[in-house]
């Protein structure tokens, strides 16, 4: 498959968008019908459309390195925004490099390093906020030191601080503007840093562009503050009894409130209307984001590079956004994992203009898919699967029938809520999440007990374990996660054996 695609792209660029903290259904459901996303719209009509699209964990630096290295979290183990990844551990980056081709990253890949690399006392192993080893950082984009927009606001006359100073809006309403204008945000100053490079560059470039939107605090730069009307924000998901399914959801919500997704308003409570209003700012945020992808394509297009140009658009993970009364990404309903992503291939067959998939994909999927259109060697080590039979109307054979997120809840430094309230251990502090069709199991590490969902929609249902029925699926679904982990244990040398005769590689 990869081929056939891989002869019509050839060298030609690659863009590779990633949003931080977008849920699924800020482009494709419910709360993308509350506002115009002309330019992400137009994309989609030429793109293929995943509509079932997972993270396979959070939060940010995990779900990169899934993303990037193509592994579940069980693999790679960089599990917290914190935790080493392995500098030797196969990623997008190095195969593209040992390909022939630069890729360059206009941003942020959230990685934190390996400590064996670096002396003791080296600034690097201060920040998780490194880069993935073999991006080439044209732009430093960061979130908590990023000294380049905050120089450059700086340089435009601005004294608003620095880190997350910098997000408390000019005025004492949750809905006020941010303090910088719109043409000097950080998503402004992102594209116009990947426009004054890109248009020096030789075609055949690759980029990997990040945007650190919607990800919180929840400001904007008018007239986005105010693009849309609370009223117009669909509610929240609650449930109807309101009651908790397992003890981690009220330690969830303790974790993450909504005073902690805004700068300044320390006495934040939690009501309908709060909850509106940030949703209504967080899709204007998503609206920037959709002005300034559009200047992307325009210049694309006026360049004569559009139709030469690979382009995804995808998110590391999702957004709760007041569901459940829970915020942030530390959870393990599916608005946390499930982001969008489309795939623009360069000379695309129109037949597959607009196509949307609904069969499961992973982000693990999305790097193989990169290396398998570009016609690269994709690594044995990483888990998922390319995408490119899609790209042409063709459905891959025996295609994956469940998704996997993982998440880690604890922290071996400084123990979280959960170790503090559960008595747990950080290396008990696990969760896992089996979607299959219609259920979902999440299978807790510490002995505590397993959840069956059932979804409808957008909304989900706790199955109770009491029922005979319920018991039979819990029995099936676990060994459906038992016999997935077994199948993607870590596979750098799987297909890889010593011989009397050497080194030996196979395919079965």
């Amino acid at each position: 498959m990869g081929n056939k695609m891989s002869a019509q792209i050839g060298r030609n660029n690659v863009l590779f968008i990633v949003f931080d903290q977008m849920r699924a259904d800020a482009l494709t459901g419910a709360l993308a019908q509350t506002v115009a996303l002309p330019n992400l719209s137009e994309l989609m009509e030429h793109a293929v459309v995943f509509e079932q699209h997972f993270s396979v964990t959070s939060p940010c630096g995990p779900a990169r390195a899934s993303l990037l290295t193509g592994q579940y979290a069980m693999n790679h183990r960089s599990v917290r925004n914190g935790t080493p990844l392995p500098q030797d551990k196969p990623n997008l980056a190095l195969s593209l490099g040992q390909a022939g081709i630069q890729p360059l990253l206009y941003g942020y890949t959230d990685t934190s390093p390996d400590p064996r690399h670096f002396p003791p006392d080296d600034p690097v192993l201060t920040s998780y906020e490194q880069v993935m080893t073999g991006f080439v950082e044209v732009q430093e984009m960061r979130f908590d030191c990023n000294r380049a927009w905050e120089a450059y606001l700086n340089a435009q006359g601005y004294s608003l601080g620095s880190g997350s100073a910098v997000f408390r809006p000019i005025g004492d309403k949750l809905s006020s503007p941010a303090g910088y204008k719109a043409e000097h945000s950080d998503t402004a100053f992102l594209t116009d840093r990947v426009l004054e490079d890109l248009q020096t560059r030789d075609r055949g470039w690759f980029a990997h562009v990040t945007y650190i939107r919607p990800h919180p605090p929840f400001v904007a730069p008018a007239p986005y503050n105010s693009l849309l009307d609370p009223a117009d924000m669909p509610a929240p998901l609650m449930r109807e009894d309101q009651t908790d399914f397992h003890p981690f959801d009220d330690l969830a919500r303790q974790y993450r409130r909504v005073r902690d997704m805004v700068v300044g308003f320390d006495d934040l409570q939690e009501s309908p209307e709060i909850t509106a209003m940030i949703r209504a700012i967080y899709m204007g945020l998503v609206a920037e984001l959709d002005h300034h992808i559009g200047r992307i394509m325009t210049w694309l297009k006026d360049s004569g590079q559009y139709d030469e140009t690979l382009i995804l658009v995808t998110a590391d993970h999702g957004e709760m956004l007041g569901d459940y009364g829970c915020w942030g990404k530390m959870h393990y309903h599916d608005a946390a994992f499930h982001v969008p992503l489309m795939i623009k291939v360069p000379h695309h067959v129109q037949s597959c203009h607009g196509t949307r998939i609904t069969l499961p994909t992973e982000s693990i999927d999305v790097s193989p898919t990169i290396l398998d259109l570009l016609g690269i060697e994709i690594p044995d080590s990483m888990d998922g699967r390319p995408l490119s039979p899609f790209l042409t109307g063709e459905t891959p054979s025996r295609w994956k029938d469940v998704t996997m997120s993982e998440m880690d809840f604890g922290d071996p430094v400084k123990p979280t809520l959960w170790q503090e309230n559960l008595g747990l251990s950080s290396r008990e502090c696990h969760l896992a999440v089996l979607r299959a069709g219609d259920r979902r199991l999440i299978h807790f590490g510490g002995g505590l007990d397993q959840l069956l969902i059932e979804t409808t929609g957008p909304h989900e249902a706790m199955i109770s374990m009491d029922q005979s029925k319920a018991k039979d699926e819990r029995h099936r679904l676990t060994q459906a996660l038992l016999s997935h982990r077994m199948y993607h244990a870590e596979g750098r040398f799987g297909k890889t054996m010593i011989t009397s005769r050497g080194v030996a590689r196979g395919s079965f």
